[in-house]
């Protein structure tokens, strides 16, 4: 098994422990100035330089670069213990599984859903967004397209807790694990995750969702396959949505 195929969770503890080696080793050869700060921000980009190696996701980087300093300045600044359980269970709650998925939080603005809205043409609609978040894309499609029924799935606890409450009567918000959730039936369904997963969703969206149907990735495209249709989007982020018309079946 390559490295560079570890778990993401893995990747990040073995930068670490790399990183811890790496300055153990400088030290032993008298290769590393006095004091603490030094230490510390050589271990953090000794963790980054492994975590690079290990083609951990870019985001990770930054999270490397803070880890050890903060670590210091909480023990300088006397920062109570609490605080470190309280931040951990906050982003838990929030990103719960994304350290396995590598698809973190991202939010869809309202132009975007308005970009989408003329996709399909007028009539009842089963849309689905995978990854819902805190249902940004729910609530602003619903108020471009009334006559859809709207379903959002998410897996973390305080996205999917405030989707629902946040959700009109013609939306569902279901808590778990899109992969394990049925796509048929559904006339449009939209994803905004990150690169790593496009494969498998692309794969389970050809294998489960009718032909002529359309799937929509926000900014992140499919290996090997082209969209049927780009849709750049006049926002801030300068968002582009990526259309792919899911294919009759082979058999």
């Amino acid at each position: 098994m390559r490295l560079s195929s570890f778990p993401p969770a893995l990747k990040a503890l073995l930068a670490q422990f790399c990183g811890w080696g790496v300055v153990w080793l400088l030290g032993q050869f008298g290769l590393l100035p006095d004091g603490v700060w030094i230490l510390a921000f050589s271990q953090a980009i000794a963790a980054i330089a492994v975590a690079a190696v290990l083609r951990s996701a870019r985001w990770w980087l930054p999270i490397h670069l803070a880890f050890t300093p903060l670590a210091f300045a909480t023990h300088a600044f006397g920062v109570p213990s609490g605080v470190w359980l309280t931040a951990f269970a906050v982003f838990a709650l929030i990103y719960w599984s994304s350290y396995r998925t590598q698809a973190p939080l991202f939010l869809t603005n309202r132009q975007t859903a308005c970009a989408m809205a003329g996709l399909l043409p007028p009539g009842p609609i089963e849309v689905l967004d995978v990854g819902c978040g805190i249902g940004s894309f729910l609530i602003a499609f619903a108020r471009q397209r009334p006559d859809a029924r709207l379903t959002g799935i998410e897996n973390a606890p305080a996205p999917f807790a405030l989707a629902r409450l946040r959700a009109g009567p013609a939306t569902t918000v279901i808590r778990g694990n899109f992969f394990a959730r049925s796509w048929a039936g559904y006339d449009l369904v939209y994803a905004f995750l990150s690169p790593v997963p496009m494969p498998d969703v692309w794969e389970k969206a050809r294998r489960e969702m009718k032909p002529g149907s359309l799937f929509v990735s926000n900014s992140f495209g499919i290996p090997g396959v082209e969209p049927n249709r780009v849709i750049e989007v006049a926002d801030r982020r300068r968002t582009r949505l990526l259309v792919f018309e899911i294919p009759a079946s082979d058999c």
